[in-house]
């Protein structure tokens, strides 16, 4: 393969991924949407992303996995390549999440409607945030904005404990409505996994961007100054 059908290959790998990534940040749009509204017509668009998404990980898993054996890359397109497969993957667990929401509202659908003390819509527009800037720091190969994901995770974390104390409290005083504060609660818990996913795929920017390792709750300060693209 020559040099320039290569980068060529790598640019079409980032399209396709990105491509994929649009279809994940839209399946959580409309889960939580779906939440709002109650609109089980919504969840069935949330299905039917998930088998597109599930499609695209395969194809671009193995279009990752040819370069890889056809072309030895090394430095830097290594570090892309890998990191393409690892947020390939985060990306189809972004989908999982919210085949997961949708499934929990169709549930409710079937209870009657109750107030509760927990605002999934604010958690999933700072969880989505997360994975549109994550998303945007591989675009621009941007390590800076990476780093700024990391910072912003503890943020969806402590949402979600409070959403456990105080949903765990309605189930044991209102018994009546335990059905539907557990399923706002998987709601919630699959949300601070979307704001995992995110930390993820800023984690596998930087390794790509710097050769940093910042896994397992590093400090973000120990990544400045990190290696520069080589």
């Amino acid at each position: 393969m020559t040099r320039i059908r290569f980068q060529q290959s790598l640019e079409d790998l980032k399209e396709n991924l990105l491509v994929m990534a649009g279809l994940a940040e839209q399946a959580i749009q409309r889960a939580v949407e779906a939440y709002r509204t109650a609109d089980l017509s919504i969840c069935d668009l949330v299905m039917r992303s998930e088998i597109a998404i599930n499609r695209m990980e395969r194809d671009i898993d193995q279009s990752a996995l040819d370069l890889l054996a056809m072309e030895q890359p090394m430095a830097v397109d290594l570090r892309f390549i890998l990191s393409v497969i690892k947020i390939n993957a985060d990306l189809e667990r972004v989908g999982d999440a919210a085949k997961s929401i949708s499934d929990r509202v169709r549930q409710m659908a079937q209870m009657p409607v109750a107030e509760l003390p927990v605002d999934i819509p604010r958690m999933a527009a700072l969880a989505t945030d997360m994975v549109r800037k994550s998303l945007q720091a591989f675009i621009d190969g941007d390590a800076e904005i990476a780093r700024h994901v990391l910072t912003m995770d503890d943020a969806v974390d402590t949402m979600n404990r409070a959403a456990y104390k105080a949903l765990t409290k309605v189930m044991e005083e209102q018994s009546h409505l335990a059905p539907q504060a557990l399923n706002a609660l998987m709601i919630s818990r699959s949300l601070e996994r979307v704001a995992d996913h995110a930390t993820n795929i800023a984690e596998d920017v930087i390794f790509w961007v710097q050769g940093a390792d910042v896994r397992h709750h590093k400090s973000v300060a120990a990544v400045t100054g990190a290696g520069t693209q080589q």
